[in-house]
């Protein structure tokens, strides 16, 4: 095998993966804005980055799957580009590229999630599938929330999170070419510029959704001009080494 991406390989070859590479990385994304500076595929893009490096540390022993570019993203809705799938649409078709996987032979796979969005669906998903496919191992795992240590280690604002300092940094580190420096401006920063709804959506511990557009005028939380690529850097290297410290411990159960 001389990638590591299974869309590369021939069948003849995908069917040798199933042994050689029992792990299988999905990266998912989205495909909404991110703010005046960042692309609309600011997540597909990082999920699919960080699954190309955790696949290449593995050494042979991961494929990365087929990409999943299209997430949930009801609450961007009110920005121009937004394109979103509904929570039913995005199990069903996590699910499917799953069990066509598992009908070939894997037993393992781990999706890696660039979109918070998508976190509850996944783990309906994981719950679902214990029951379908027993014999099936199906774990994810956020980008950012993992190296939740690295930034608090750094500059961001009091409100950050959304196309903020740790998005656009990421993005400074894995697809300088695709960020518009020049238009990088800060969205909302402070608690007190929320509204009281906006407010009670930023509460630790308890979800409510709200549409980002009544957050944030301009679709961004925090100021993505705080941060630069080598902030990006560490919090890449240290996502993907978590990823790969539970791949391989995963690996040899």
């Amino acid at each position: 095998m001389t990638t590591h991406r299974l869309a590369e390989l021939t069948t003849e070859e995908a069917a040798r993966a199933v042994t050689a590479s029992p792990l299988v990385l999905m990266p998912a994304g989205a495909f909404e804005q991110h703010g005046p500076g960042l692309p609309l595929a600011t997540d597909s893009i990082r999920a699919e980055r960080v699954a190309d490096l955790v696949a290449t540390a593995l050494a042979g022993r991961a494929v990365v799957g087929p990409p999943l570019p299209v997430g949930v993203s009801p609450h961007h809705l009110g920005f121009a580009g937004t394109v979103t799938l509904t929570t039913t649409t995005f199990a069903a078709v996590v699910r499917e590229y799953t069990t066509s996987l598992h009908r070939h032979g894997w037993r393992k796979i781990l999706v890696v999630n660039g979109h918070g969005g998508n976190n509850a669906t996944l783990s309906t998903v994981a719950q679902d599938l214990l029951v379908s496919h027993p014999d099936l191992g199906f774990a994810w795992t956020p980008l950012t929330s993992l190296a939740s240590d690295v930034v608090a280690g750094m500059e961001v604002s009091e409100v950050h999170g959304h196309s903020g300092e740790a998005e656009t940094a990421q993005l400074r580190h894995l697809a300088p070419e695709l960020v518009h420096e020049d238009r990088l401006v800060p969205g909302t920063t402070r608690r007190a510029e929320l509204d009281p709804l906006g407010t009670l959506s930023r509460h630790t511990g308890i979800t409510l959704p709200v549409p980002y557009d009544r957050l944030s005028r301009n679709g961004v939380l925090g100021d993505p001009r705080r941060s630069d690529a080598d902030d990006g850097k560490s919090l890449v290297d240290a996502i993907v080494g978590r990823i790969v410290d539970f791949a391989e411990e995963w690996l040899a159960s």
